[in-house]
C-alpha cells in the first residue's frame, strides 16, 4: 500500500486514516470467521439482523452468507470495497477484484438496515446477470431483490421497485422518474421511495454522462425538414453555401448558401418573420444531419431505422432518439420513412437523478482520476482498494505516429505480430466505423477478428468473456464490454497456462481518449488479478483530441520512413492535449452544472406542488374556489370523487403543459443568451435572472387555465375527457439523451438544436 502514500498526502491524510481503519475492521471481521461458520443458517440470519450497525460483526456474517448462496468467499479487499461503500465513498478496485461482489454486499447491508436500495449499472444486460448472480445472497437473508430491464412493462417493473434491492440501468431509472412525474393518478406511477443509490461504474455514470440529459417527449406536431429541403441541402457546396467550424460542432449558411436557398425555395428571405422560426430552422437541422451526424459512427441505420449510438460507450442507445426535427432530417438524408414529431414534456440530468438519494456510493477501476469530480458535483470521497494481486500488467509507452493512416498501419501490424504468437489481443477502437475498418483489414490478412460494436451489442458478453482465449483477436468500439471480465484461455479458462505463458492478454489501443480515464479502463482490461497482460496505445497527432488540445502550440518533429515519431517532444504534446481536453471536459461539466442546477430547483418546486394535486383533493378545491357556479354544476351531474378525479387531471395537464412550455423557452434563452456575453454580462447570471423571471408565475398560470378549462369542459360520469377537448395526453411517448454543453451552444450538433424541438 505503501505505493498510494502520494494519493493520501494529496488529500490530507483523512482518506488514509479511512483506509487504515478500513483494514483493521476488516481484520477483527476475519478473526470471527471460525465462530460463525459453526452457526445454522437461521442463526447466521439473525446474528446479521442484529448486528446490522456492528460493521465487523456485520462484514463476517455477509462473507459466511456468501459463500454459503453463492460458493464464493469474499477476499478480504471484497470485504473493504463493502465497507466503503457502507460509508458513502466511491471506492476505486481494479479490473477483476470483484466489485459486484463488494457491491451485493453492500447492498445487502443497507436493506439488512432497512433502506431501500437501488443498485445502478450502466445496462440492462448488467443489471439482469447481477440480480441473478447475487440474488441468492439476498434471497438468503429473507431480502428481495429483482431487476429491471428494458423491455419490462410497467406492471413488471412497479413489481421490481418494490423489491429490497433492485438493479437497474442509470437510463431506465431516469426515464421511469420522468414517466412517474406525468402520472394522473398514484396507481399509474412503478418507482417506490429509495433512500440508497449505489452506482457501479460510477465514473462511467457520474462524470461521463452526467453532461447527458435524459428527455421524456411526447407525440405533438413538430419541426421536422420537408423532403424538398433535404434535397436542397444536398446540393449545398461545402465552403461555398456554408461553413463548419473547427471543432465540428456547428455549421453556418453564408449568405451565398442563404440566397441559393431562398431561390431554389421560390421565397423572399429566410429570415423575414414567417421562415425564420420554420423554414430556416427546418434548412438548419439538414445541415447538421448532413455534416455533422456520421453513419457508423453517431448512429447506425438498422432494420430500416436510424439507431443512435452511446458514445461514451459504443453501444446503441435503445429506445432513444434525437429532437423530433433531427430524428427525421438523419431519417431523410439515409432515405428512410420520416417519424412523427414530438414535444419535450420534461428532462432530467444524471446529477439531478442521483440527487434525489439521500446516500450515495459507487464502485470503479478509474475513480481517482475523476475524484475531482466527484468530490465538486456530488460531494463524494474517493477510496482506494489495492487489489488482491499486485498488477504486473506492462503498460508501454505511447507509439506516436505523424498521421492517423500510419499510426492505424503499424496497429494493424501490431496485431499481425502478436497474433502471430497465439496471445489473445484486445483492440480498442473509437467508433463503430473505425472497428468495421481494422476487421475489414485484418480479414485481408487473413485475421478473423471477433467484432464488438453498437451494431452487435446484444453479443456483447459472450464475445467479451471469450477474448482471453489462445489466437483470439477482438475489436471493441470505445468500453463495450465493461463488467464482464476477460479470463485467461477463455471463459472457462481451459488454455489459461498457455495464455499465461504467451504472456497474458495484450490490449492495443488505436486512440488516445479525451480523458486518461478512459485510456486507464482499456488498459485495466488485462492484468486482471495478477494475470500478466500489457497494453501499448497507437496515437497520431492529427488525431482530433491531439489537435484540438494542442491547438495554439508548436510541434516541429521529423518522423521516421514508417510515420513514427520518437522524439520525446512529441509525447510531451500528447499528454498535455489530452490535460486540455479533459480540463475542457471539467469546464463544461461545470458551467452544465450551473445551468441545471437551477431548473433542478425549480423542478423540486414543480413536484412539489404535483406532488400535492396529485395525491389530495387540491386541484378541486382550488377550481371550486375559483368556479363555484361551475362546481355546483358538477357536483349535481356526478358524484364527488369523479368531480374531484376530472378537476386533477385539469390541473395536472396544465401545470405539465406549462413545464413542458417552460423548459422549451429556457432552451431557446440558453442558445440567445451567450449573445449578450458580448456586452460584457454573464451568461448564466443573465440566464438565472430570465429564467427566474420566467418560472416565477407557472403556476399561478397553469391554475388561470386549468380554470378556464373547467368552466367549459364535460365532465360526466366517466370523468373528464380531455382528448375531446384537444387536451389530451400523448399518444405515445419516447426518451432519448442529449449532449449539453452551455459554453458552444452544443459539443455536438443534438445540443446546438435543442431548442428548435418543441
Amino acid at each position: 500500500m505503501a505505493g498510494m502514500n502520494w494519493f493520501w498526502k494529496a488529500l490530507g491524510g483523512k482518506e488514509g486514516r479511512d483506509q487504515k481503519r478500513s483494514v483493521s475492521l476488516v481484520a477483527r471481521a476475519a478473526a470471527l470467521e471460525p465462530e460463525l461458520k459453526e452457526l445454522s443458517d437461521a442463526d447466521l440470519v439473525a446474528r446479521a439482523r442484529d448486528n446490522r450497525d456492528d460493521a465487523p460483526e456485520l462484514l463476517a456474517c455477509l462473507r459466511e452468507v456468501a459463500d454459503r448462496a453463492i460458493g464464493m468467499r469474499p477476499f478480504d479487499v471484497q470485504l473493504q470495497g463493502a465497507l466503503r461503500l457502507l460509508e458513502g465513498d466511491v471506492v476505486q478496485m481494479a479490473t477483476g477484484e470483484g466489485k459486484t461482489l463488494s457491491g451485493a454486499l453492500a447492498g445487502a447491508g443497507f436493506a439488512l438496515r432497512g433502506e431501500r436500495v437501488h443498485s445502478v449499472t450502466v445496462n440492462s444486460y448488467l443489471a439482469r446477470r447481477d440480480a441473478e448472480w447475487m440474488g441468492p445472497i439476498f434471497r438468503f437473508l429473507g431480502l428481495t431483490a429483482a431487476s429491471v430491464h428494458e423491455s419490462d412493462d410497467a406492471e413488471a417493473r412497479r413489481a421490481a421497485y418494490a423489491s429490497d434491492v433492485v438493479f437497474i440501468a442509470v437510463n431506465e431509472l431516469g426515464f421511469d422518474v420522468l414517466r412517474d412525474r406525468c402520472a394522473v393518478s398514484v396507481a399509474e406511477r412503478v418507482q417506490q421511495p429509495a433512500r440508497v443509490a449505489i452506482i457501479d461504474e460510477a465514473d462511467s455514470v457520474l462524470v461521463d454522462e452526467a453532461l447527458v440529459p435524459l428527455v421524456l417527449a411526447g407525440s405533438a406536431p413538430g419541426e421536422a425538414p420537408t423532403g424538398r429541403i433535404t434535397d436542397i441541402v444536398r446540393r449545398l457546396v461545402k465552403g461555398d453555401d456554408f461553413t463548419v467550424d473547427a471543432g465540428r460542432r456547428n455549421v453556418f449558411l453564408t449568405d451565398t448558401g442563404a440566397s441559393r436557398v431562398e431561390r431554389l425555395l421560390g421565397i423572399d428571405s429566410l429570415y423575414d418573420e414567417d421562415n425564420v422560426s420554420t423554414t430556416l430552422v427546418q434548412v438548419n437541422v439538414a445541415l447538421h444531419a448532413r455534416e455533422l451526424l456520421r453513419r457508423d459512427v453517431d448512429y447506425i441505420v438498422r432494420d430500416g431505422k436510424v439507431a443512435l449510438v452511446d458514445s461514451s460507450r459504443g453501444r446503441i442507445a435503445d429506445l432513444q432518439r434525437w429532437p423530433d426535427g433531427l430524428q427525421a432530417a438523419v431519417e431523410a438524408k439515409e432515405g428512410l420513412a420520416v417519424s412523427g414529431g414530438g414535444r419535450v414534456l420534461d428532462t432530467l440530468t444524471i446529477q439531478q437523478l442521483v440527487g434525489r438519494y439521500d446516500i450515495t456510493c459507487g464502485m470503479t477501476g478509474t475513480a481517482v482520476a475523476a475524484g475531482d469530480q466527484f468530490r465538486e458535483f456530488y460531494g463524494m470521497r474517493v477510496s482506494v482498494v489495492e487489489p488482491n494481486e499486485p498488477c504486473i500488467r506492462d503498460d508501454e509507452p505511447d507509439r506516436i505516429y505523424a498521421t492517423g493512416d500510419d499510426a492505424f498501419a503499424a496497429a494493424v501490424e501490431e496485431v499481425i505480430a502478436v497474433h502471430a504468437t497465439r496471445r489473445p489481443v484486445l483492440v480498442g477502437t473509437r467508433d463503430v466505423a473505425e472497428s468495421e475498418r481494422l476487421a475489414e483489414t485484418l480479414a485481408e490478412r487473413g485475421i478473423d477478428a471477433a467484432v464488438l460494436n453498437a451494431k452487435n451489442d446484444e453479443a456483447e458478453a459472450a464475445v467479451i468473456a471469450e477474448a482471453g482465449a489462445p489466437g483470439r483477436v477482438t475489436v471493441s468500439t470505445q468500453m463495450a464490454g465493461r463488467g464482464t471480465d476477460i479470463r485467461l484461455g477463455g471463459a472457462d479458462e481451459e488454455h489459461r497456462d498457455e495464455v499465461v505463458e504467451l504472456g497474458g492478454l495484450c490490449v492495443i489501443g488505436v486512440a488516445r481518449h479525451r480523458t486518461g480515464r478512459l485510456d486507464g479502463q482499456l488498459r485495466g482490461r488485462a492484468g486482471r488479478q495478477g494475470d500478466p497482460g500489457s497494453s501499448v496505445f497507437f496515437v497520431a497527432l492529427d488525431d482530433d483530441m491531439v489537435v484540438e488540445g494542442g491547438a495554439g502550440e508548436e510541434l516541429t518533429v521529423t518522423p521516421e520512413a514508417d510515420g513514427r515519431i520518437r522524439d520525446a517532444r512529441a509525447a510531451a504534446h500528447v499528454d498535455r492535449a489530452q490535460r486540455v481536453t479533459e480540463a475542457t471536459m471539467l469546464s463544461i461539466h461545470a458551467t452544465t452544472w450551473k445551468y441545471n442546477k437551477l431548473i433542478g430547483d425549480q423542478r423540486a418546486i414543480l413536484d412539489d406542488r404535483r406532488e400535492r394535486l396529485l395525491t389530495t383533493d387540491l386541484a378541486w378545491r382550488e377550481l371550486s374556489g375559483r368556479e363555484p357556479e361551475r362546481a355546483e354544476e358538477v357536483l349535481s351531474e356526478v358524484p364527488e370523487d369523479v368531480a374531484v378525479g376530472a378537476a386533477r387531471e385539469i390541473a395536472l395537464h396544465h401545470l405539465d403543459m406549462g413545464w413542458s412550455e417552460h423548459l422549451g423557452d429556457l432552451d431557446d434563452l440558453r442558445e440567445s443568451v451567450h449573445l449578450r456575453a458580448l456586452a460584457k454580462e454573464s451568461p448564466i447570471d443573465e440566464f438565472h435572472r430570465a429564467a427566474i423571471s420566467a418560472f416565477k408565475n407557472l403556476a399561478a398560470e397553469a391554475v388561470d387555465e386549468a380554470a378556464k378549462s373547467f368552466r367549459t369542459v364535460a365532465i360526466t360520469a366517466d370523468g373528464v375527457d380531455l382528448d375531446a377537448e384537444g387536451m389530451g395526453r400523448p399518444s405515445s411517448t419516447w426518451t432519448y439523451m442529449v449532449n449539453d454543453n452551455p459554453l458552444s451552444g452544443g459539443d455536438s450538433v443534438v445540443g446546438s438544436v435543442a431548442a428548435m424541438f418543441r
